[in-house]
Order: structure tokens, then sequence, then C-alpha cells
């Protein structure tokens, strides 16, 4: 488990600023958990334009009216045995955690209802599903439901090795790869879940983030598009602990260390920007035709 990387580094727990731009210090630390998401150059050059050519406009929300658009949620436990040490969690947990979703993504206009909790017993799938394994492709083919525009979320164990705090599929992808579609997220991360550092439920907020049309804030370094939203700055690697005041690109802008795409601390992440709450409404629109 992660520990405080700040304690371990520098004797104590305060965080420190940074006057310009810096190397991250902490990108050094490699006993961390980190998010499974990733995408090739290639892949994301093809997405990205792909979705400039067919780009569908969200329904925008009228002033002084309410509009709320409702993502149904699939939550798929998976654990070796029936306790919670080998992942089994309790509908109240799992309600728990929809209710840091729903927290999350309250200003968004997106909100989360848990329509079906399926429990299952397989310790190969709670142990060794990961990303591009055949166990996790067996999970899925197997579990989920609904179609693009509903979010299937698997909860597993991560237990082969990988230090793993989940991973997402992106909107973009549906179209290959329908049954692939989905969130897996390390069990101990939900609220009070004891997972060190991690245990406010923005785990899975980050990978809903993804899965929504979001890419990480460090995304392509301090050069080219970044992750395709203006107004997060840009960030040479990602982000752990809470460093306060950190600057790692010339580029106008703190690192957004407080943003639920970084790698920092559950207590630390609080936000998404007016861009990235614009760029998911318009993937989801065009991507799973839902109107935001």
């Amino acid at each position: 488990m992660l520990i405080s990387l700040f304690a371990t580094i520098f004797g104590t727990s305060i965080c420190l600023a940074y006057p310009g731009p810096v190397s991250n210090p902490l990108s050094t630390i490699y006993d961390r958990r980190v998010c499974g998401t990733t995408i090739s150059e290639e892949t994301l050059i093809a997405a990205e334009k792909h979705f400039a050519e067919n780009k569908v406009n969200y329904v925008t929300q009228v002033e002084g009216s309410s509009h709320n658009t409702t993502i149904s949620v699939y939550f798929h436990v998976i654990s070796a045995d029936e306790t919670y040490e080998r992942g089994y969690l309790s509908d109240s947990q799992v309600r728990s955690q929809v209710d840091a979703l729903n927290s999350a993504y309250v200003d968004t206009d997106l909100s989360f209802d848990l329509v079906e909790v399926n429990h299952i017993v397989n310790v190969d799938w709670f142990e060794n599903a990961s990303p591009e394994t055949s166990q996790q492709s067996e999970m899925k083919q197997a579990l989920r439901r609904g179609g693009a525009g509903d979010l299937n979320i698997y909860t597993v164990g991560f237990t082969s090795g990988e230090r793993l705090l989940g991973y997402a599929t992106f909107p973009y992808d549906y179209r290959y790869d329908s049954q692939d579609d989905g969130v897996v997220f390390l069990f101990s991360t939900i609220p009070d879940g004891g997972e060190i550092d991690y245990e406010q439920g923005k785990t899975a907020v980050h990978e809903v983030g993804h899965w929504l049309g979001l890419y990480h804030t460090f995304e392509g370094g301090c050069d080219g598009e970044g992750d395709h939203v203006e107004d997060t700055p840009p960030e040479a690697a990602p982000a752990f602990g809470c460093p306060e005041g950190i600057d790692t690109c010339i580029s106008p802008g703190l690192d957004p260390i407080h943003n639920f795409m970084d790698y920092t601390d559950d207590s630390c992440m609080n936000q998404f920007t007016p861009g990235q709450i614009d760029r998911f409404k318009t993937q989801l629109a065009t991507y799973r035709g839902i109107s935001v």
C-alpha cells in the first residue's frame, strides 16, 4: 500500500511548493498504485481525429432550468470468497461508492443510478483480471449488461503483482469492442475501504472520467495537445501525495494536482474543469448516444 510519499522522501508529511518547472520528484517512487488506463500515441491521434470529424453537439442546459442525465450502473463485485478481505462488498458498500460518484459529478449534470448488483465468487478473475488478460475478457464477456450508455463497473483484487488502482475503456473504443466497455477498479478503494490514501471512492471517479472520455492531466507531458482540454495546465508527470504549488512545465498554470484525472491522494482530488465537463458531454453525445 502507498504510505505518505512526502514522509518517505523528506521525513515529514508537509507538502512542498516548487518555484518553477522541474521534474516531479515523486515520479521516481516505484512503490505506488497507479491507473492502468493507457492509450498509444497512434491510437490517440486516430481517436482525436475521428472525434473532431464526428462531434455531436450535446444539449446545453437552459438558464434557470434543470437538465440532468442519469447513467445506469451495473455493478459486478468479483471476490475470491465471501469475506471483505478477499473482495466481497455488501450492497451498502456498493451504494456508498455510487454515492461518491454522484458527489464528485454533482456539478456536471450527470448522475449515476445503481440498477443492478451482481456478486460473483471467482478466484481467478479476482486475482488475475487486469488489462489485456484472458481473465478480464472472460469476466466482461460473461457479465456485461446494457448498451453504450450504460456503465458496467467491476471490482477485483489485482493480486497478481500489478500495483493497479483501476483501468477503464474510452468512449471511442466502444465501436470496436462493445463487450470490453467498462470500468475495473480495486475493491478496497471504495469509501472507507482501507486502501491507504485511496479510501474515499475517488479511484472510481477517476476511472469513470476515462469512460466518459477524459485523458490523464499529464497526457503527453509538457508538449503538444496534452489531455486535449484547454483549461487543464500541462503537467510533465503524474503527481502523487498532494504537492501544493508544484509546476513542472513552462506553460502557464501550476500542475492540476486537485484534478480527479491526476494521480494524487483521494484527499487531494476535488475537481473537474469546465473544459473537461464540456469534453465528456460531447464525447457522451458522440459515442454513447447520451445528451446531457
